[in-house]
């Protein structure tokens, strides 16, 4: 029977404990323990608003910081803290001392003696490590250059609720091999999904999540692939995913990433016909629409994509259960 713990490769008779850990990175994380916060999310989610969902972060204080404008992280993060009985505390760069010097270790130390987790969303992966390094209370990332593992645990549960099942199933990834990018990789790859990746040359996922990824497939029997051409990517795929071309940040580079994505890499309903019949497509969102995908495939029949969004808010608070 498709979702049962056979099938997802979840022992229920095993507890998974990640209490108290940092969430940076899914590497650091092990197929059981991203699938205890998927089966709580799904759980999380059945529950949403009925009396009896309980308030595990009752009396738990939240900090937000944000470097980066965020809708679905601010929203998703402020609600799953306060669903959960919990405060969340919005901090915005320009509103600490963080940003009129103070180091990011003297902050992290502050803020352990006033709250009970951190959530941040970044520039420089590296402000994470320094967070974490200096905290003594846990530390999630909310996106940073390099990886959105929150985003990943989205992505995860909404192929999973489309297709009971993600052991065997085939993401193709179009366009920018960006920090969604390298979080897919290995969350998928450890899950047991194949991954291909289309790409231009010079614009590929980070060496890094490559080789995590990769030996994760070697363990999961998976696939992970990187080619150039998105039709030998999409052939026959299950899901397909795509992400800006110009991302925050990269503004002055937007004319010459123009040149090199669009329009090859777009997600028109031309690709979407050559994935599976079955095939969803999926956006971590904000979309450029009309760039990397049109209106016909964001707001057509195949799109997952606000179901994807608002699985944010309950793989969210599935984690913050788990952390607290």
């Amino acid at each position: 029977m498709p979702g049962t713990a056979r099938e997802i490769g979840y022992s229920s008779r095993r507890r998974v404990r990640i209490r108290g850990r940092d969430f940076l990175k899914l590497q650091d994380f092990s197929a059981e323990e991203i699938w205890s916060i998927l089966k709580l999310s799904k759980k999380l989610k059945s529950a949403r608003g009925r009396r009896a969902a309980g308030k595990p972060l009752r009396g738990k204080n939240v900090a937000l910081i944000f470097e980066k404008h965020s809708t679905r992280t601010r929203v998703s993060f402020e609600l799953a803290v306060a669903e959960l009985g919990g405060t969340p505390i919005y901090l915005s760069k320009a509103e600490m001392q963080l940003g009129r010097g103070e180091t990011i270790e003297d902050t992290a130390r502050v803020l352990s003696r006033y709250v009970h987790l951190v959530m941040a969303r970044v520039y420089r992966y590296e402000t994470l490590e320094r967070l974490a390094s200096a905290a003594s209370i846990p530390v999630v990332n909310g996106l940073s250059d390099i990886n959105h593992p929150l985003q990943t645990l989205a992505d995860l549960q909404t192929i999973w609720e489309r297709f009971r099942r993600l052991r065997g199933l085939t993401i193709a990834w179009v366009g920018d091999g960006n920090n969604v990018c390298n979080s897919i990789l290995v969350g998928a790859s450890k899950l047991g999904v194949n991954v291909r990746v289309a790409c231009p040359e010079g614009y590929e996922p980070d060496e890094r999540f490559l080789e995590w990824a990769r030996a994760n497939a070697e363990e999961t029997g998976s696939s992970i692939e990187i080619l150039r051409e998105p039709e030998e990517a999409v052939r026959d795929a299950d899901v397909v995913m795509t992400d800006v071309f110009v991302s925050m940040g990269q503004e002055e580079e937007r004319e010459r990433r123009m040149e090199v994505f669009y329009p090859t890499y777009q997600v028109n309903q031309a690709l979407m016909a050559k994935a599976k019949p079955t095939a969803i497509f999926m956006h971590p969102l904000p979309a450029h629409r009309n760039e990397e995908v049109t209106d016909e495939v964001i707001d057509g029949p195949q799109s997952a994509v606000w179901d994807q969004a608002e699985n944010r808010l309950h793989t969210a608070k599935a984690l913050l259960s788990l952390l607290l």
